[in-house]
């Protein structure tokens, strides 16, 4: 070291010799000279400064100095320049070196700012290369501590000394490897001293093992933090963190009172509350587990469960009798499986209760002895007495009981009295093999009803017959003797196992019947050969008998055997189906000749009715004809020229000889034609009031037909000449014929209404001729 020194010493000497002798020279001479030659003289060289720091938060109304930058270089003219960091904003430097700060400083949004600096001499040559430093700025307390917010937590009841509950951790923005950041806990209130805290970690613990939910279920402490390493000069902050003590199961269920009391009336319904046996746990419901038992032999009739509320349902498990016991009295006994060996509770806890059940009278219905009633009855026989049903008054009055069946339909009936069940009518077993009805008992004054259940079963007898099940059975052309031609079988709606056997009823010169005992025979062949043109039908009449006790019942059955032609293997190819008669019954033949003679007899009468229409329709015809012109009139034009169509010569030849309205005697009769006289004494006499009856008598004729439209209406005379004096001809829109209209005004519309005027003049009140 000292040798380096020497060393630069001796340089630093040398150096300056030069620089007096390029002084003489002249100073700017001297300078070109020096830069001329750097590499010659320029040995290698250090930066030389202090550590630089500055204060954080120092004001800075003008930039003030924090230290300098030194070089073992000696000039006289030189210049520093500084990069990084807050160069030349932050911190500036001049020519001698000297930093400075141009504002106040926040080490918690920068402590370190990193720079560089180089130095030039007075040619802006580079003298000393760059040289890095540290700008630190110096930690003040200027930041309090922090705490975060909502700080909850939760510990157990009973939690033992030193049981961590939380670490409360605050922050300080100040440099924590300072006294300023350096934090320490304590707690300021809250807790009565069963809480403790770490002065340096924060963690909160239980000082005390006595915490009780059941006294105080929740806790507010106070936390402070203090910096300055809890110096009294220190920023502080405080916090508060809630303690929610938890339940834990350390009391014991215990019943509100040692006696309970209850009156229960002798119908109580089976398991149905009778009581509340009500309890009381300081613990949380959840916590509430109790367990029930009932001392000595009442626990067949008595129960206790705990119900929502955890308290004990007391229940009934066997009926209750006045009659018998009027009361029972018994002991309940609770327990719990707690969590702690001692309970809290266990010097006031009441364990044990006595429960006193008071039975009352109550007036019950008749009770049957059994639940049901089981019967067995014979089928297609009356039976007087099946069994007997009896129900019995439980009161000490001992009322007499009544029977009923309730099915008014029922096969069966009840003695009233006694109970004994009978017939009304034989059973059929394969009808209905099995009965079930209700019987109903009820009490004499009370009035009080019970029910209980009837099964009769119906025992079979042999009743019925057999019947005969044939499988496909058939011949061929080439069968031989003993050839099996189908099998036989039966079946029997008797229910006993039956022991069919088959048997020919007639005998048969070509079958037989082979029976195998099994329930089961073959018809065989005694001899062939069969033709197909053969028309014979083959028929065998085959008796089977069912084997039953006390009788058998035998059934005969026609079996019919086709004729078919087969191969070799007798499987069949062409077969003559038996034939089958088929007949109608003497009922359904005069039901058919009813239903044919009926419809006969319809169409005559409906072709009588076409026939008499129409001759109806041509007498009317043939007798209407003056109809016939009047209907015809309309066709012609209007006005006064609409009379050409209008022929009144039949009119005239009526009037006569009336020729029109003969009798079918042929006997001269007097006209129909009334005589219309005229009121003028100076006209002639017309036709009298024969026109007049015909016309009535028309119309009456045309009033009554019902298959035709009458002539006289509006639908043909309504619009008759519309341009016409006369207007239209229908009687619909004139007076009636009894009317004393004068039709002298027919004569003032010309020569051509005369004749009209002539028919309706009326020369007096009677112009009807009788006949």
């Amino acid at each position: 070291m000292m040798m380096a020194r020497l060393e630069l010493w001796t340089l630093l000497a040398l150096w300056i010799t030069l620089g007096d002798f390029g002084a003489a020279l002249g100073k700017d001479e001297a300078i070109v000279k020096k830069e001329s030659h750097p590499i010659l003289f320029r040995q290698k060289r250090e930066w030389q400064w202090n550590s630089l720091y500055v204060e954080e938060e120092k004001p800075a109304p003008i930039p003030y100095k924090i230290g300098q930058l030194k070089s073992t270089v000696k000039l006289e003219v030189k210049k520093f320049k500084i990069e990084g960091e807050g160069a030349n904003t932050i911190f500036t430097v001049d020519n001698n070196g000297d930093l400075f700060v141009t504002r106040s400083l926040d080490r918690e949004e920068k402590s370190v700012y990193r720079l560089s600096a180089t130095m030039y001499d007075g040619n802006n040559k580079l003298v000393e290369g760059s040289g890095s430093f540290d700008v630190v700025v110096n930690d003040i307390n200027d930041n309090i501590p922090v705490f975060p917010k909502g700080l909850n937590v939760s510990v157990a009841e009973r939690a033992t000394i030193g049981t961590e509950i939380l670490q409360v951790k605050a922050t300080d923005a100040d440099d924590p490897s300072t006294a300023n950041g350096d934090l320490r806990y304590s707690l300021v209130r809250g807790g009565d001293g069963k809480f403790q805290i770490h002065h340096e970690t924060g963690m909160l613990s239980c000082r005390r093992g006595d915490l009780d939910r059941e006294n105080v279920a929740q806790y507010v402490l106070v936390v402070q933090a203090q910096d300055m390493r809890g110096l009294a000069s220190g920023s502080t902050a405080t916090t508060s963190v809630t303690v929610s003590i938890t339940d834990i199961n350390d009391n014991i269920a215990s019943f509100t009172t040692n006696n309970f009391e209850v009156s229960v009336p002798e119908n109580h319904r089976l398991n149905q509350k009778i009581t509340t046996l009500q309890l009381h746990d300081r613990d949380e419901r959840r916590h509430k587990n109790p367990l029930f038992f009932i001392t000595g032999g009442y626990s067949q009739m008595f129960e206790v469960k705990p119900d929502q509320e955890r308290d004990g349902s007391l229940m009934l498990k066997q009926s209750l009798d006045y009659e018998t016991s009027s009361e029972h009295k018994f002991t309940v006994e609770v327990r719990e499986q707690l969590a702690v060996r001692t309970p809290e509770n266990s010097q006031t806890a009441i364990t044990t209760a006595t429960v006193t059940i008071r039975v009352t009278d109550v007036d019950e219905p008749p009770v049957f002895s059994p639940p049901t009633y089981n019967f067995t009855v014979l089928e297609e026989t009356i039976v007087q007495n099946i069994g007997t049903i009896s129900a019995t008054d439980p009161d000490k009055a001992r009322n007499m009981i009544r029977y009923s069946i309730l099915d008014p339909d029922s096969p069966f009936s009840i003695n009233p009295r006694t109970g004994v069940l009978s017939t009304v009518r034989p059973l059929d077993r394969e009808l209905e093999a099995t009965h079930m009805f209700q019987v109903k008992a009820r009490e004499e004054g009370s009035g009080l009803e019970s029910f209980v259940k009837v099964d009769i079963n119906v025992q079979d007898i042999n009743d019925n017959k057999p019947e005969l099940i044939a499988e496909e059975i058939y011949l061929c052309e080439n069968d031989k003797a003993n050839t099996v031609l189908g099998t036989l079988r039966a079946t029997d709606k008797d229910e006993h196992p039956a022991r069919f056997s088959f048997t020919l009823a007639s005998p048969s010169s070509n079958f037989t019947v082979r029976d195998h005992g099994n329930n089961s025979a073959d018809i065989l062949l005694k001899q062939g050969p069969f033709s197909l043109d053969d028309s014979r039908d083959y028929i065998v009449a085959v008796r089977v008998g069912d084997g039953g006790r006390p009788q058998q019942l035998t059934s005969v059955t026609q079996v019919h055997i086709k004729a078919c032609h087969c191969d070799h293997s007798r499987k069949q190819s062409h077969c003559k189906a038996a034939a089958r008669r088929m007949g109608v019954s003497v009922q359904a033949l005069i039901a058919i000749l009813l239903c044919i003679l009926t419809i006969l007899v319809i169409v005559i009468l409906f072709v009588m009715r076409k026939r008499y229409q129409k001759d109806h329709l041509s007498s009317l015809k043939h007798s209407g004809e003056i109809h016939e012109q009047l209907v015809t009139y309309d066709e012609e034009g209007g006005g006064e020229m609409d009379t050409n169509g209008y022929d009144v010569s039949i009119l005239t030849s009526a009037c006569h000889d009336g020729s029109l309205l003969r009798h079918p005697d042929n006997h001269p009769h007097p006209s129909l034609y009334a005589m219309v006289q005229k009121p003028h004494p100076h006209q002639p006499n017309a036709c009298k009031g024969d026109m007049a009856a015909m016309i009535e008598d028309k119309k009456f004729e045309a009033d009554h037909d019902r298959d035709g439209f009458p002539y006289d209406t509006l639908h043909i005379y309504g619009y008759e000449g519309p341009e016409s004096l006369a207007g239209s001809l229908s009687s619909l829109d004139s007076s009636s014929s009894g009317s004393n209209l004068d039709y002298d005004f027919l004569n003032d519309w010309g020569p051509r209404f005369r004749t009209l005027a002539e028919l309706y003049g009326v020369n007096n009140h009677e112009y009807y001729h009788q006949y």
